[in-house]
């Protein structure tokens, strides 16, 4: 695959505010994720800061442990059109290891009451190292991301 990131689009009818907020409350992470990965928030702040550090309890029953825990560094914040995180590992020695893909939500408000969401996984920063590891990218397909949309619509409009 040439192209190092997938996305997906879906309008919801709600405003660009309304959609920001949900994505900026960690604490709905699990409601929105498409893969049923995402467990729950360990740090249920919002999201107010580029460089803000939030941890996810996650499971994949192909992960070593089964349970285990992300660290994710907001990298885009700009309310209410964009916001996006890295999302790596905290080591044992307590260091932040970040593995080069991101997550990211554009808004594109439609008007007073509709909003385009796009939702991009992108991971054309992952070094060569971690690639050598032999971890796919993506590392689920395409309709993850299309289901996390239906999902975060589903939460935002109150359904």
């Amino acid at each position: 695959m040439d192209q190092e990131n997938v996305s997906a689009t879906l309008t919801v009818a709600v405003p660009a505010a309304r959609v920001f907020a949900v994505l900026a409350d960690p604490t709905t992470h699990s409601a929105i994720d498409g893969t049923g990965w995402v467990q729950e928030a360990v740090d249920r702040a919002p999201l107010t800061e580029v460089g803000q550090i939030f941890r996810m309890d996650m499971y994949h029953a192909n992960h070593p442990n089964g349970g285990y825990q992300t660290v994710n560094k907001v990298e885009i914040l700009g309310p209410p059109h964009t916001i996006g995180w890295l999302t790596g590992q905290e080591k044992d020695d307590g260091h932040l290891e970040f593995g080069g893909w991101i997550w990211r939500y554009d808004l594109a408000p439609l008007g007073p009451s509709q909003t385009e969401v796009t939702l991009t996984y992108d991971w054309s920063a992952v070094p060569q190292f971690i690639r050598e590891r032999g971890i796919q990218f993506p590392p689920f397909g395409p309709e993850h991301l299309t289901n996390s949309l239906h999902h975060l619509a589903e939460l935002v409009s109150g359904r």
